[in-house]
């Protein structure tokens, strides 16, 4: 039985200072019992002494300092995980909210996880097709990746993640394939879509759904992305599966550390951000990737929105450091009707090179990606000297370029939120585009692959 404690001291927000405490220990779970009887959930933020400060996930209204009762449950936030988590839906503390039953566990696991040995690390190397040519031909996904995408306020980065965790697979088919889906302080309407969108397509069967809404206690925002990577840990390292982890949106994660740092009237570090957000972002991140000795692996794709689109804002910024690469959105191709509007010169993957060629896409990938980014820069800058100088000032391959961005944005980048593109259909597509250069411009792809592609539907 947890000893009780009737020494609340003052409650100042959603934090709540208990004193004479024994034995309580930091992150640990504790219970809040009204004299109504209600039962309310806080856990420790601080230890210091005999005194325990306290963060409160539910509203401190209506508690009573002398007539309440506190009792520590002696365990941190646990999630309940067994095979039947797959086709759910839980709210940010692990509950199902789907109307279905309780999850009867096979195993209780602490949410902070256990951090994975660097020793006992797999190189990521392996191709995961999203479907989306953008990132599958030009910034490739590769299973055990960390690749963040980069988005603007009014940017449909919520059509591109259900896009992304609809579609993906691994290319060969070999193991099973789950996504994980966090969404941290979105609207109602947002997780509407979401869960509507997953099981109109029956991607829902493979899915597993962590759902914190914007009215929700920050403190519960906090555990949700926790929740989720515990639930991609069970599937991929006891279930063996490859689990993809979609979290959305990583800068309402940030505000609510930063709301609970500032209660606890931490020292702010940059923008008010406190200052231990990176090692914070980064025990999530590292979470992800591929063990040895284990077939499953969790590849984790997180989308921040950027403030005032500032890459150089502390969220993205950091974000960038822990993260291979960046998938950014562009509001100036969302205004030309560009679907998904993804700039591929600031994005990139840097583990790219490990997931393409002879025996993971096809031999050509590496040749035209290189190519297509060329062809597109230069293109992109004839574009800029036909707006000022005018079109005749152009040379006649300077204005093939030109129609060339052109037709990469509208064709290529630009193919809407429904259509699933195999690999291979991203490759012809790109030599499709590639064709209406000269044949001499194809510097930077080898002479087999130009007589094997080249001109060629």
């Amino acid at each position: 039985m947890a000893k009780e404690y009737r020494t609340i001291e003052e409650v100042a927000g959603p934090l709540m200072l208990v004193q004479q405490v024994v034995d309580v220990k930091y992150d640990e779970l504790g219970e809040i019992e009204l004299p109504s009887g209600e039962i309310r959930r806080c856990k420790v933020l601080e230890v210091n002494g005999t005194d325990a400060l306290v963060q409160l996930f539910e509203s401190s209204l209506g508690i009573n300092v002398e007539k309440s009762k506190v009792r520590f449950l002696g365990k941190g936030l646990e999630l309940a995980v067994s095979p039947d988590v797959l086709g759910r839906v839980f709210d940010g503390m692990g509950h199902p909210i789907d109307g279905g039953p309780e999850i009867i566990p096979t195993r209780m696991l602490d949410i902070n996880g256990q951090p994975m040995n660097p020793a006992a690390r797999d190189y990521p190397n392996e191709f995961i097709q999203t479907g989306v040519s953008a990132i599958d031909g030009l910034n490739t996904l590769v299973r055990g990746q960390k690749l963040p995408i980069f988005t603007g306020s009014g940017l449909p980065h919520a059509q591109l993640a259900a896009q992304i965790a609809r579609q993906a697979k691994v290319r060969d088919g070999s193991g099973k394939f789950a996504v994980v889906f966090a969404a941290m302080g979105i609207t109602f309407e947002e997780a509407d879509y979401f869960v509507s969108d997953f099981r109109r397509t029956g991607a829902i069967d493979r899915t597993v759904m962590f759902m914190n809404l914007a009215n929700d206690p920050a403190i519960e925002r906090i555990s949700t992305p926790r929740m989720a990577l515990t639930a991609a840990e069970y599937l991929a390292f006891e279930l063996d599966m490859h689990v993809l982890v979609i979290m959305t949106d990583i800068t309402y994660y940030a505000e609510a550390l930063r709301e609970v740092s500032a209660a606890r009237k931490e020292v702010p570090g940059r923008r008010g951000y406190p200052g231990y957000l990176y090692t914070d972002l980064a025990t999530m991140y590292e979470r992800a990737g591929r063990q040895e000795g284990k077939d499953g692996s969790i590849t984790l794709v997180p989308i921040l929105t950027m403030p005032d689109d500032d890459k150089t804002h502390p969220i993205p910024d950091l974000t960038g450091y822990i993260t291979e690469g960046q998938i950014v959105l562009s509001r100036e191709l969302y205004r030309k009707g560009i679907r998904p509007p993804i700039d591929v010169m600031p994005s990139l993957s840097r583990l790219k090179d490990k997931g393409i060629g002879e025996g993971k896409t096809r031999a050509d990938h590496a040749n035209t990606m290189n190519q297509l980014f060329a062809a597109y820069s230069r293109g992109k800058d004839a574009k800029e000297l036909q707006v000022i100088l005018g079109e005749d000032a152009l040379s006649e391959v300077d204005r093939i370029y030109a129609a060339f961005a052109d037709a990469f944005e509208s064709e290529y980048i630009s193919q809407g939120f429904e259509t699933d593109r195999t690999i291979v259909e991203t490759l012809t597509t790109g030599w499709k585009l590639l064709s209406m250069l000269p044949r001499t411009e194809l510097k930077r792809v080898k002479d087999v692959f130009i007589d094997q592609y080249y001109g060629k539907d």
